[in-house]
C-alpha cells in the first residue's frame, strides 16, 4: 500500500509462517522489511476499505495492472489462477481473455473484496467462467499441477518476509509443467534511492497505513524454483515497480 508516502492503496494481505522447501537468501531477507500486522488485522483492514479501494487506489495501480496482463498473456482455453485479486478488475479481464473454454480462479484473504469482486462479475456476465476463494494463499485450496498461468499484482509484497518463499512454492505446485506466473510488485534494489528509503522508513514507523514493502522479486522467484522469462521495470511516484514473468 502507498499510503503513508504516496497516499496510495494496495491489496494487503498477511499470511502465517509454515514450513516450506524454499528460504529466501539471507541477505536478501535481511535488507526486506518485515511486515508485523498480523493476518486477522490485515484481513479486518481490507474489509473495512473495499467499498472505496478503487476510488482511493484503483487508478494508480491500473497501468501496471495491465502491463502485466499483457506480459502473463492469457489465452482461449486456458486455466488461471489470480492471488490477491482485490476488487476483481485484473480477474475480470482473465476471464475475458480465457473464454468459454476457459476458466480463471482467484483467492484474497478479504470477505469485503470477495463480495466487491462478485458483484463485478456478476454485473459482466461472466460468473460461469470465474471461481473466487476467500483465503489463505500459504495453503492453496487446489491439486497440483491445474493452472496453466498464475497472476500476482501488488500483492506479494504485502507477505512478511518468511511467507513469501511459501506463497510462490504453493503457486509453483499448482502450476502445470512449464506453467507461467507473472508478477507485479513493488522491487527493492541493491542500492535504493531516496523515495525507496522513505517509503520504508513510513513502514517501520506506520506498518498498519503502508502495510507493503519493497522486495527483490526476480531472486525470489528463482529462489523457488522458477526460470525468469521476462521482467521491466516502471515506476509508481518515484517507486520502482518490477513487473516479471518466469516460467515453472
Amino acid at each position: 500500500m502507498l499510503q503513508a508516502a504516496q497516499g496510495v492503496l494496495q491489496k494487503s494481505l498477511c499470511y502465517n509462517v509454515s514450513e516450506c522447501g524454499t528460504t529466501l537468501d539471507e541477505n536478501m531477507t535481511n535488507e526486506i522489511s518485515r511486515v508485523t500486522r498480523s493476518k486477522q488485522e490485515a484481513k479486518a483492514s481490507y474489509d473495512r476499505m473495499s467499498r472505496w479501494y478503487d476510488v482511493l487506489s484503483g487508478r494508480f495501480e491500473k497501468r501496471y495492472r495491465d502491463e502485466g496482463l499483457g506480459k502473463l498473456g492469457a489465452k482461449e482455453g486456458e486455466v488461471v489462477l489470480e492471488v490477491g485479486f482485490g476488487t476483481g478488475h485484473c480477474i475480470l479481464a482473465l476471464a475475458r481473455s480465457v473464454g468459454d473454454k476457459g476458466k480463471v480462479y482467484g483467492i484474497d484473504i478479504s470477505e469485503g473484496m470477495c463480495n466487491i469482486s462478485l458483484s463485478r462479475i456478476e454485473k459482466s456476465g461472466l460468473s460461469e467462467r470465474v471461481k473466487l476463494h476467500c483465503g489463505d494463499a500459504t495453503q492453496l485450496p487446489f491439486k497440483a499441477n491445474c493452472f496453466d498461468a498464475v497472476f500476482i499484482s501488488f500483492a506479494l509484497e504485502l507477505f512478511d518476509t518468511s511467507d513469501i518463499p511459501i506463497v510462490l512454492d504453493e503457486c509453483r505446485r499448482v502450476l502445470r509443467s512449464d506453467g507461467r506466473i507473472c508478477i507485479v510488485a513493488m522491487s527493492k534494489r541493491v542500492k535504493d534511492g531516496t523515495m525507496v528509503k522513505l517509503y520504508e522508513w513510513c513502514h517501520r514507523r506506520f506498518p498498519s497505513f503502508a502495510d507493503c514493502r519493497p522486495i527483490f522479486v526476480q531472486k525470489a522467484l528463482e529462489g523457488a524454483g522458477f526460470r525468469i522469462q521476462d521482467a521491466s521495470e516502471m515506476t509508481m511516484w518515484g517507486l520502482p515497480v518490477e513487473i516479471v514473468l518466469a516460467r515453472k
